[in-house]
């Protein structure tokens, strides 16, 4: 959420940023509504001050035996009385009104994001690795993993509809290796601390991380009210919610290997087949918080990690700087992993890395004491896929076909294997 007081100061720049993500004017709306609001918060307060001192003044004109005045003033304390529970609704109509205007705009994008309309104006920041030579053709995922045997959308679908899918056998073990990889590799290596958290979580949460009010129909949510979370974003940066962290504290880290719920809300039609769209998946999140001044190169560090799980697995992928029509909603900046899947002769996401500034701590209220121990500021935030693990279960299997359709586990998950180097058709 952006501050209220920053878009009065500096309406222009608003407006600025929101045409660079494609979006009309806002602050004008925004001002005049924070005026409206001012001024009914300024009226109850004088409503307040005048009950008061008409109290104090019925008090002295009974002393003064001024029975005239004192009937006036009660009257006017009564109808103060009348008065103030109307002017009371009609700020916190205006206050709620102002915060969900407030919720639904967009965060600002820094100065170094490149400005463009969607996908095809994002810019890569640079490519690694190599696509894979062979002699034989490329096979998309659901191709092999339906001819080995252990891929069952069908099955899938009886159990749960459409956007499923069944594994087993060996590439359940990869699935589950790819994931304990990942944990594993966050936790030793990259400094993140391993969290256990909810799967379901109330409206508050995903409000926190920006999730709701704007995008409730990505969502499924449980007959008592809560959410499935469509990924640990939501729990690990709502771990700090409503506190004040020493800055000496920071930077925190998070990571957590959970599943993941959505929607897929106007995906229609879009990667139908296979397991690349799914409405549950398991995914690996990275989450930061940090300080004002350390985000952007916390950023860069998150990015870095991501990318050494593609570099371990010896997958070719590129980083990509999505441009400002092309971010989400809460990000200043994102860099995207495209990891090169042969069977669709084409890059697909794989993780995504935000900075988020202060967008999401200001709805959750998560502040950190500045060194010197006086003011508080609001925390930075940051999120990333580290990766998304049956996008890299995918990966793995296009890029390790073999001739003969079976499947080479690459070296970095053979710990995790019980022994198996290959999977192979299903006897």
């Amino acid at each position: 959420m952006l501050d209220i007081k920053w878009i009065r100061e500096n309406p222009e720049a608003l407006d600025a940023a929101l045409a660079k993500r494609g979006a009309e004017a806002l602050s004008a709306g925004l001002i005049d509504l924070d005026e409206r609001r001012r001024s009914a918060v300024q009226s109850l307060q004088d409503m307040q001050s005048r009950r008061n001192a008409a109290s104090k003044e019925i008090g002295a004109a009974i002393a003064q035996k001024n029975s005239e005045l004192a009937e006036t003033l009660k009257a006017e304390v009564a109808h103060l009385k009348d008065t103030m529970p109307v002017a009371e609704e009609e700020e916190r109509r205006l206050s709620a009104e102002l915060t969900d205007a407030l919720s639904r705009i967009p965060n600002i994008p820094l100065d170094d994001v490149p400005v463009g309309k969607d996908e095809h104006d994002n810019v890569v920041a640079r490519t690694v690795g190599d696509k894979p030579r062979w002699n034989h053709p490329a096979k998309e995922h659901f191709e092999i993993g339906e001819a080995l045997g252990y891929m069952d959308f069908e099955r899938a679908a009886k159990l749960s509809g459409a956007r499923f899918t069944v594994l087993t056998g060996p590439l359940a073990r990869l699935e589950r290796a790819l994931g304990q990889f990942m944990l594993d590799l966050h936790t030793s290596e990259h400094g993140y601390t391993e969290v256990s958290s909810p799967l379901m979580v109330r409206a508050e949460a995903l409000y926190g991380t920006g999730n709701l009010p704007k995008f409730e129909e990505d969502l499924f949510k449980t007959t008592d009210g809560r959410y499935l979370i469509p990924t640990a974003e939501v729990t690990l940066t709502n771990l700090v919610s409503g506190e004040i962290l020493d800055q000496e504290k920071l930077p925190l880290r998070f990571t957590a290997l959970t599943p993941s719920f959505r929607s897929e809300a106007g995906s229609a039609g879009r990667d139908t087949r296979g397991m690349l769209r799914q409405h549950q998946f398991w995914k690996c999140e990275l989450v930061s918080i940090t300080d004002a001044e350390s985000a952007v190169a916390e950023h860069e560090r998150m990015t870095a990690c991501a990318e050494d799980v593609l570099k371990r697995l010896g997958l070719h992928y590129r980083t990509m700087t999505l441009c400002t029509g092309d971010m989400g909603f809460g990000s200043r900046k994102t860099y995207d992993l495209e990891v090169w899947l042969p069977g669709q002769n084409a890059y697909r996401e794989i993780s995504s890395c935000s900075v988020c500034g202060d967008f999401q701590a200001r709805r959750m209220n998560a502040r950190y004491r500045a060194k010197d121990g006086k003011a508080t500021q609001f925390v930075h935030t940051l999120n990333g896929s580290g990766t998304a693990v049956g996008r890299c279960l995918i990966a793995v299997m296009e890029n390790y076909l073999n001739e003969d359709g079976s499947v080479t586990i690459p070296d970095v998950l053979l710990p995790y294997m019980g022994g198996l180097t290959k999977i192979e058709k299903a006897a």
